[in-house]
């Protein structure tokens, strides 16, 4: 099995994705508690993700990481890749990658000026029904897991 995860201040979205039937097999979040202090925060998010990856049986992962040239960085959003990918090292996921837009793209193998509309949902994927009913954050995670 494969995830991808995209992670935003609030909650990370992951996607779980089996590469022999190419098919999603799960979409879900991991809501981060607003009551808990930050490192409290980070550890919800880690216990939770490493509790996924051993249900599936993880062993490809990837997550969508803040472009470079983002206006904003958050701090949160960072500090929560970085538990992400600390997670992955700590579990049976036996390789992961850590992309943006370009890295995906060629990953999946679509052009990068097809990743925002296949994000937006202006397009859809080839060979994935539903496509359109998944959120912006579903859709980065399905490309990410999809690239794993």
């Amino acid at each position: 099995m494969k995830i991808g995860v995209r992670a935003s201040p609030t909650e990370v979205t992951y996607c779980v994705f089996d590469p022999n039937s190419d098919a999603i097999v799960n979409i879900g979040k991991i809501n981060i508690p607003k009551s808990l202090g930050v490192p409290e925060q980070l550890k919800h998010i880690r216990l939770n993700l490493l509790d996924v990856l051993r249900e599936y049986e993880v062993l490809e992962a990837g997550i969508r990481i803040l472009e470079p040239t983002a206006q904003s960085i958050s701090i949160e959003r960072v500090q929560i890749e970085g538990v992400i990918q600390e997670a992955f090292a700590s579990s049976n996921v036996k390789s992961y990658y850590v992309g943006q837009i370009s890295s995906i793209s060629s990953r999946v193998g679509i052009d990068r000026t097809q990743f925002k509309p296949l994000v937006e949902g202006d397009t859809s994927l080839d060979g994935f029904e539903n496509w359109h009913d998944l959120s912006k954050t579903e859709r980065e995670a399905a490309l990410c897991a999809i690239g794993a």
